[in-house]
């Protein structure tokens, strides 16, 4: 049985979160799955996923504190605070519910496991590569490995007017971008310098599971890590779009999703092995 959980944060912000708890005795990790752009815990697949690895994992799936899902866990309804939502924001929200879980001694004892879905995938990684002394290993599910996701369009005018605007496909709404966006990007360009970084830490466990048929864009970001880093491990599942095959409302695991959790299982198992 799934439980929910906030963690509280300045103001009147919050972290959402659920908690699926191991269904075996003895736990082997703790694992936190990260939404992507647009996306939200809740969203198609995700609940299912977590259910899947807490059968032998502590499993937390969460909203970024400015996702723009309020109190309609289906709902984007705080658009505002999706227009601010930077990744400096997102690394900060990531390191408090780390914090928070830490607290609990049963899974401070676990090795940490990060899952990205898409631009949750990069902002894992820039964690990880941030505190590489508390995360065991990260799991891009058709991860980016830039994170520069806006157009020339979109940048110019939130350089010119302060806002732009990204059409969500699903819901036909007009999600607003500020410029602090772009401005944090800038600022902070070397920290999101994913191949870069990850190019210099050899040792660091990543594995990229990624349908055929995913973005050409992402498909490209990954090729490219992979030219530089020759050790991580490229998972490609056939016929698998950006989600798997999976939809929302969700209706039920498709074949490219359930070989994607498997490759997930197998890299923790493996990784959590070589630590014994």
């Amino acid at each position: 049985m799934s439980i929910d959980f906030q963690v509280q944060l300045d103001g009147e912000n919050v972290i959402k979160a659920t908690r699926y708890p191991a269904q075996n005795n003895v736990p082997i990790g703790l694992v936190l799955i990260a939404h992507g752009y647009k996306g939200f815990k809740d969203w198609g697949m995700f609940p299912y996923a977590a259910e899947f690895l807490s059968r032998t994992h502590e499993v937390i799936a969460f909203n970024f504190s400015h996702n723009g899902i309020g109190d309609d866990p289906l709902q984007f309804t705080e658009l505002e605070k999706f227009a601010v939502n930077t990744y400096d924001q997102e690394l900060s929200d990531l390191h408090a519910l780390v914090n928070y879980l830490q607290a609990d001694e049963q899974l401070r004892s676990l090795p940490l496991f990060l899952i990205g879905h898409s631009r949750g995938a990069g902002v894992s990684l820039v964690y990880a590569l941030d505190h590489p002394e508390s995360v065991s290993g990260v799991i891009s599910w058709n991860g980016v490995t830039n994170l520069d996701l806006f157009s020339d369009t979109q940048k110019e005018e939130m350089r010119r007017n302060g806002r732009s605007y990204v059409l969500n496909g699903r819901t036909n709404q007009q999600m607003p971008l500020d410029v602090i966006i772009i401005e944090d990007l800038e600022r902070q360009q070397e920290r999101y310098d994913i191949i870069s970084r990850l190019s210099r830490h050899r040792d660091f466990p990543v594995v990229l599971i990624q349908g055929t048929e995913d973005g050409a864009k992402l498909r490209k970001g990954s090729e490219d890590l992979v030219s530089l880093r020759p050790d991580i491990e490229w998972i490609q599942i056939p016929g698998g779009n950006h989600t798997f095959g999976a939809v929302h409302p969700f209706e039920g695991p498709t074949t490219p999703l359930t070989e994607a959790l498997e490759a997930t299982l197998c890299f923790i198992t493996k990784i959590t092995q070589k630590q014994e």
